[in-house]
């Protein structure tokens, strides 16, 4: 039994201060630990204690790291980046390369994944594990490799893969029992699906700004549907529950296939677009090249 000075604290600690110092929050630690805040904040008083000295200023709505935070949070990210690359080595199957790709749950599950079968199709041999959250994962201690951020137009953070475009979209049964949906006024006869902050607050304001374009400011609809998560306003909006803002192009199969109409004219460019970046450890990799390459191409055909 190790005593002494270099007596190592419990790893579970460990890796609650390294997810609580990447992320400068206890709530968010939790959520990517699965356990709740003070069971959190609990774990990082006792590893204090343990050490003896405070690792975190906390104040009324902020949290940072002290001195000795910062020194033992680089030897942390350093040490479970190392550990979890070997682990996953250890757990892929023999002569097959694993890739983590991280985006939003949206672009997820409306653009990438129903074109996932042709890479893996192309490239036999290469597995994609998908990490869809709004959490802005840390590449290099998260063990990501590529990552398709969702930023301002003009980020510089990697390489562009297409801008984004709103119009009202829904679906091609809506306007029935004679409630028109001809013109941008008509919505206030209309539900409108709305997307709610990925933390829980108010919904976001890509109807506000499009309304305000098309010269209908202030706009109330007969009803609002909000959802966490832009695939489920996407799906409401093809089971004829409302009119929702489409982004293209997220919708653009959708509106291929019937499933989503333009009811009328007013489109809007957005100020983001998406952009895929490869983590600097996976660059030399062939397989982290090849998604790259294959995403591009997939954008240009967008």
């Amino acid at each position: 039994m190790q005593t002494g000075p270099s007596r190592l604290p419990p790893l579970d600690l460990i890796v609650t201060f390294e997810a609580a110092a990447r992320l400068l929050s206890f709530t968010r630690a939790a959520q990517e630990r699965f356990v709740t805040q003070s069971a959190v904040s609990r774990q990082m008083r006792a590893l204090e204690e343990d050490l003896g000295v405070a690792l975190f200023r906390r104040g009324h709505r902020a949290l940072s790291l002290t001195d000795e935070g910062h020194q033992l949070y680089g030897v942390c990210s350093r040490m479970l980046e190392g550990l979890r690359d070997s682990v996953g080595k250890l757990r892929a199957p023999a002569r097959r390369d694993v890739l983590t790709v991280t985006t939003t749950p949206g672009l997820a599950s409306l653009w990438l994944i129903p074109r996932l079968a042709d890479f893996t199709r192309r490239h036999p041999g290469i597995d994609v594990r998908v990490d869809a959250t709004f959490t802005r994962r840390d590449l290099r201690a998260d063990g990501i490799d590529v990552a398709i951020r969702y930023a301002m137009a003009g980020s510089t953070e990697g390489e562009r893969l297409f801008g984004e475009e709103s119009m009202p979209v829904c679906s091609p049964t809506l306007p029935a029992g004679g409630i028109a949906l001809e013109a941008p006024v008509d919505l206030e006869r209309h539900t409108l699906l709305r997307m709610s902050d990925p933390i829980g607050g108010p919904p976001t304001d890509e109807w506000d700004v499009w309304l305000q374009a098309v010269g209908v400011p202030g706009l109330q609809p007969a009803a609002t549907l909000s959802f966490s998560n832009y695939s489920e306003v996407i799906s409401a909006a093809t089971l004829g529950q409302g009119v929702a803002m489409g982004r293209r192009p997220l919708v653009d199969a959708l509106l291929a296939s019937g499933a989503l109409v333009v009811p009328f004219k007013g489109r809007l460019a957005s100020p983001r677009a998406y952009f895929v970046q490869v983590a600097e450890r996976s660059a030399p990799k062939p397989s982290a090249r090849a998604l790259r390459d294959w995403l591009l191409e997939q954008a240009g055909t967008s």
